[in-house]
């Protein structure tokens, strides 16, 4: 069984997707308690006493509305800089994935949301210039940009109805995940409910 990492795997997002991968990967969940990915020593450690791995699936990230400077740092550390260094430091089998989930939020932006807007557009150029770096190499680099999803905290705060499934999400990692989409790089693809 191929060796898969996901960063953020014991979320709302995260416990969802490795049961949908369980059965074609091997998932090894990364949290906050495991490793702090905005720091660049723990980042490249963590990754290291891991080695080679087919995958990564990055869905670690955060939401906090405004744009004071507190907010512009924690939101360009956990969207941005958390999955450069999981990018960087993952050491990948060729052929080998990377998915990230950033947000449709950076296609429509919102009042009030500046600096969470920002930070995700900053993952999705990542995510497509490292496609670029990566190309005909055997790594593929996508991102997936639902819209707010039916994770048990949102459904608290909104109608189902208006959410993303979380089921949809996952399905849409598990094909970037596959043989199948071996020519699909640099694709930030959107997930609306």
């Amino acid at each position: 069984m191929r060796n898969v990492i996901v960063t953020g795997g014991s979320g709302g997002l995260g416990t969802e997707l490795v049961r949908r991968l369980s059965s074609d990967y091997h998932c090894m969940v990364l949290g906050h308690h495991d490793v702090d990915l905005t720091d660049e020593t723990s980042a490249r450690e963590a990754f290291a006493r891991i080695g080679e791995v087919y995958g990564l699936v990055h869905l670690v990230g955060g939401y906090a509305p405004g744009a004071s400077f507190d907010a512009w740092n924690r939101m360009l550390a956990v969207n941005a800089t958390a999955a450069f260094l999981a990018m960087q430091h993952v050491q990948l089998a060729k052929p080998g994935r990377i998915v990230a989930v950033s947000s449709i939020a950076t296609l429509t932006p919102s009042s009030g949301s500046l600096a969470y807007v920002v930070a995700k557009s900053a993952l999705n150029a990542l995510v497509a210039s490292l496609a670029e770096e990566h190309r005909g190499k055997g790594v593929t680099v996508n991102a997936v940009l639902p819209d707010a999803m039916a994770t048990p905290a949102m459904l608290k705060e909104m109608d189902a109805s208006k959410l993303v499934p979380l089921e949809r999400v996952c399905e849409t990692i598990a094909f970037l995940l596959s043989d199948a989409a071996a020519g699909t790089s640099g694709a930030l693809l959107p997930i609306r409910a």
